[in-house]
């Protein structure tokens, strides 16, 4: 357990359990929740509310629950369960016992039901959504009480008892706490607890016909499970009198509302009703399009989890929603990535080369380093022969004083292999460059060089006869603005259309055939890259991000 007194800096959550601790408050015990609905996939905001709840509990000793909060059958599914637990573990982070689900209190939150109807506390009301609605009345004129407000507790004892039953339809009726229907907080005006619907639930099946509606289940779920600190972001803060006035009037376990501000990110958007817009509309390819700030999404674009830790203990814990520049993000991921990813060789825009004093028909394997910043990940093989096969953009024919790749009468180094001095070129049809032939230096290979020749420049290159085909897909910022739902219009008018490019003419070496989904790779000189699952006839690779933010030139034009 950390101690109060440490000198450290400290976020105001931080501070509000050493004071609990400090008095003693539930004997010092420290117990969270990550409470997600099962309608959807978890986004980088979830990520940071996982973070929270998690490393604060390990932090003081305590324990993290997964509650599924799966109060709407009509929305939830299976699979969304099944993803969110995959996503909470890849970040690394393992709850307390079994996942737990809303709905297996259901009887238990039934019974609270009943317990406010005794007390006077709640009523059956069968105005339509539109009159109640009306009733609310605005946050500047105050509501009026529902004509079925002053039902006697026997009947609506009775009619709740009924609507359980399965004797109405669905819409036909719906249980309202009794508070103030003139309070200045509209969410406190005779909120609606329970609600019928007639549908299959993926926990309960078929037993239940009536559902509690969130705010209902949400606090008396932490009171059952004794959560200590019910840490959710800043939207629910207007939630807390009434989480509050349901703990105080069932006379329930004190679980405590502290509201965060969410994680918002520049140049991205955490609304799954709009991220939905984007799948339907076709502008993604789906949940874990590697656009999307989806955990899935950035997961299959090769995100580490460590990257997405550090980014949110980094971006800190506020009380004020703000955004963190998307630059802060890409530079620990560069970080990371720097020391985990195997260096490979992939040739974006190749151009044959020919090696004329190379010896006809001999090949060699030449050692490459997989990761100069870890001693223990080795090294690889990689064919050499006498045709190679290099970027279009590594060879000019009139090339400036300071260009320091190969030309007409330059030498260059072959990264790994050999210097080489560029001799002629052919041309072709359209006067392109087809072919460049050059001559190498036997006694200058990497590693052993005793040639005294010197080259101001290094290329990557690719064995013709080895290369293996591959698809790279270049990964780019999904909108041309940094806070789309701030502008003017609709988000979709700054959908940035070169989000995506595929390049289907790259080469990669013989070692891409080896590599598993997930692997971290570093394409020498283009950036960083994962293997994509679309790999089966042909391996496909996703850009990460970049080897430096190409972004800041290209917005600069």
């Amino acid at each position: 357990m950390t101690d109060s007194t440490s000198t450290e800096s400290k976020n105001f959550i931080e501070e509000i359990i050493d004071e609990d601790i400090l008095n003693g408050k539930h004997g010092g015990r420290i117990h969270t929740r990550f409470p997600p609905e099962p309608n959807g996939y978890l986004h980088i905001g979830h990520a940071k509310a996982i973070c929270i709840n998690f490393e604060l509990a390990q932090k003081y000793g305590g324990t993290t629950n997964l509650r599924f909060d799966d109060t709407n059958p009509v929305a939830e599914d299976l699979e969304f369960v099944k993803a969110i637990q995959d996503d909470i573990r890849w970040l690394g982070f393992e709850w307390e016992g079994n996942a737990k689900y809303t709905s297996n209190y259901f009887d238990e939150l039934y019974a609270f039901a009943v317990k406010l109807i005794k007390k006077g506390l709640a009523y059956v009301d069968e105005s339509s959504a539109e009159e109640m609605a009306k009733q609310k009345g605005t946050p500047t004129q105050p509501g009026v009480n529902s004509p079925f407000r002053d039902r006697t507790v026997e009947e609506n004892l009775d009619l709740f008892d009924r609507m359980k039953a399965g004797e109405f339809d669905d819409g036909a009726m719906v249980l309202r706490a009794k508070i103030d229907m003139a309070s200045p907080n509209m969410l406190m005006r005779d909120p609606v607890i329970y609600r019928i619907k007639k549908v299959h639930h993926h926990n309960t099946g078929d037993k239940w016909c009536i559902y509690p509606m969130y705010d209902f289940a949400h606090g008396q779920s932490d009171s059952l499970e004794k959560i200590t600190h019910s840490l959710c972001s800043l939207e629910f803060m207007h939630h807390r009198p009434l989480y509050n006035w349901f703990i105080e009037n069932l006379e329930i376990f004190p679980s405590r509302q502290i509201e965060f501000a969410r994680m918002n990110v520049t140049y991205m958007i955490n609304s799954k009703r709009r991220l939905l817009k984007l799948i339907e509309g076709n502008y993604v390819t789906g949940w874990d399009d590697p656009r999307m700030s989806t955990l899935r999404g950035l997961r299959r674009r090769g995100v580490l989890p460590q990257s997405l830790r550090r980014f949110c203990k980094v971006a800190g814990v506020a009380k004020r929603d703000n955004f963190i520049e998307i630059e802060l993000l890409e530079s620990i991921m560069r970080e990371d990535l720097n020391k985990e990813a195997t260096r490979v060789m992939v040739v974006l825009n190749p151009i044959k080369l020919v090696i004329t004093n190379y010896p006809e028909g001999e090949r060699e394997l030449l050692s490459s380093v997989n990761n100069p910043e870890k001693e223990e990940a080795g090294t690889h093989q990689m064919q050499f022969s006498k045709e190679i096969y290099i970027e279009r953009d590594d060879f000019m024919i009139d090339a400036p004083k300071k260009y320091f790749r190969l030309s007409v009468g330059k030498n260059v180094r072959l990264k790994g292999a050999y210097i080489i001095k560029g001799e002629s070129y052919v041309l072709d049809d359209n006067g392109e460059v087809a072919e460049v032939h050059c001559t190498y230096y036997p006694d200058s290979k990497s590693g052993s060089d005793n040639s005294g020749i010197k080259a101001k420049g290094t290329m990557h290159w690719v064995e013709c006869q080895s290369a293996i085909d591959v698809e790279v897909r270049n990964y780019d910022r999904l909108f041309t603005v940094e806070k789309p739902l701030k502008e003017e219009g609709d988000f979709l008018d700054y959908y940035n259309s070169e989000s995506l490019t595929v390049n289907n003419n790259a080469k990669g070496e013989a070692y891409l055939n080896d590599v598993q989904e997930g692997q971290p790779l570093q394409f020498m000189r283009k950036g960083y890259y994962v293997k994509d699952k679309d790999s089966h006839d042909k391996l496909v690779f996703n850009r990460t991000v970049g080897l430096r933010d190409s972004w800041a030139k290209k917005t600069k034009k």
